[in-house]
């Protein structure tokens, strides 16, 4: 009998999954019957951003956090694909930090040049799982949202690559809820101009509180300030910025911190991270976790410890992105098909306690980011996947996290080496900070030459900032 694959979303891990048995497929080998199932109308997860909050067209919780204006946080080159490069797609080298739709078309161009979208039902949404131990085998439900109608499909093995930066974290604070101005979680925002001339509270220590911090004030903010939980960033943050210890209550406008200080806010953005949820997982096969490195109760991070036919993708704290999702996907593939021999539960638990005691003595972020490439190391040693200088793309990490140290608003202007085609990035034709037009033909082409009395005026600005 056919070995029977279910995949749970067709983001950039499930494209990773799709990818990893279409590399089988090429290299002559025989491969599951395979279903994907995504509840969006294209493929990218949350590189394929949609205007919506809330809920979709469909009543559905809205998946992406993308937002306008958003560029990579991290150079392109440390999630470069091995097999397929910035190069082979674009033909052309460019800078190091492309905004979304770039990214998004790269991710795209590597499963568009094979035939794995027949595998993927858009518009359909995972309802429910149930698991058989006797014929180990899953049940499940899902709904098709353009029909309504709900179907059920049976699998030996399932995959769960839904993410976990969908379903955010809100935490409550005295006297919130009788705040006047903008009150949003970083999950609903869409676009820093609304904060133009206002005060903006970000309310967080980590990514998105910086990223979007910064975004306001590049789209003009009177002033940004980010309350801190356990320690400030320590940025050297432009003058209009401030970091203040955690919120304890707000009276109207005004924010007192735990240091003792307050301010007035025209607007306060919640980046207090997400959850793992999995709302169509029962709760014996539900990932519960922080944002680690290392999630405890799967193995290699991927193998779900008391049920090895369930497997998780993407479930980790990231520095590594599209790149450690081919890793994993790679890893479950071979598992899947019997190609990866897993040890006794006894020796895989102990295999996780191993990474997990190594975890918590990680003393700083170049540790952490040496701590992932020994990761990938080790899932790649295991499989056919086109190995890359791992050790390379973690000094581009240290790297990357130096150049934000001393200069928080011009590390996207900086370039950087490919390790997969040793091609040197080439500085954009803009500053970052003075960059508002990130289209795909705008960033790659440059400035155009017909340019209409609207944008005349932000194009002069760009050039006479060059």
């Amino acid at each position: 009998m056919t070995l029977r694959v279910g995949i749970i979303g067709a983001g950039p891990s499930g494209m990773a999954q799709l990818r990893a048995f279409e590399s089988a497929r090429k290299n002559g080998a025989d491969i599951p019957s395979i279903m994907c199932f995504e509840k969006q109308d294209d493929w990218g997860g949350q590189w394929n951003s949609s205007w919506r909050t809330g809920l979709d067209a469909y009543g559905e919780p809205v998946h992406t956090s993308m937002y306008r204006h958003l560029w990579s946080n991290g150079p392109k080159e440390c999630l470069e694909f091995s097999d397929y490069s910035f190069d082979e797609h674009f033909g052309q080298a460019f800078s190091s930090f492309p905004p979304r739709a770039v990214l998004f078309d790269y991710i795209k161009g590597r499963v568009e040049k094979s035939d794995v979208r027949k595998y993927v039902q858009f518009n359909t949404v995972a309802r429910h799982t149930s698991y058989n131990p006797a014929t180990e085998e899953f049940t499940l439900t899902v709904e098709d949202l353009t029909t309504g109608t709900t179907a059920e499909h049976v699998f030996d093995k399932l995959v769960v690559s839904t993410g976990h930066f969908a379903f955010p974290a809100v935490p409550e604070f005295e006297g919130i809820n009788s705040f006047p101005g903008d009150l949003l979680h970083a999950h609903d925002f869409r676009g820093a101009e609304r904060f133009a001339g206002k005060n903006l509270l970000m309310i967080g220590s980590s990514y998105s509180a910086e990223d979007i911090g910064m975004q306001a004030h590049k789209m003009g903010a009177a002033s940004v300030t980010f309350s801190y939980r356990t320690a400030p960033m320590g940025f050297d943050w432009p003058e209009n910025t401030v970091e203040r210890s955690l919120v304890t209550h707000f009276e109207g406008r005004t924010a007192h911190f735990l240091d003792g200080t307050k301010g007035e806010f025209d607007a306060v953005v919640l980046c207090t991270g997400y959850q793992h949820k999995y709302p169509f997982l029962p709760s014996d096969l539900s990932l519960k976790s922080k944002n680690v490195l290392y999630p405890g109760n799967l193995y290699k991070g991927v193998v779900w410890q008391q049920n090895t036919n369930l497997f998780y993708l993407g479930a980790q704290d990231q520095y590594y992105t599209f790149n450690m999702f081919d890793a994993q996907a790679w890893f479950a593939r071979d598992v899947m098909t019997g190609k990866i021999e897993l040890p006794s539960q006894q020796a895989r638990e102990a295999d996780i306690q191993l990474w997990l005691e190594r975890l918590a003595a990680l003393p700083d972020h170049n540790a952490e980011a040496d701590f992932q490439s020994d990761y990938l190391r080790e899932l790649i040693d295991a499989t056919d996947y086109p190995p890359f200088d791992l050790d390379a793309v973690s000094q581009l990490f240290k790297d990357w996290m130096g150049h934000k140290e001393s200069d928080i608003l011009g590390y996207r202007d900086m370039v950087h080496r490919s390790v997969v085609t040793g091609t040197m990035a080439t500085k954009h034709h803009t500053r970052w900070l003075n960059a508002m037009d990130d289209s795909l033909d705008r960033y790659l082409n440059g400035p155009s030459q017909d340019v209409d009395t609207g944008t005349l005026a932000t194009v002069t600005e760009e050039l006479s900032t060059k």
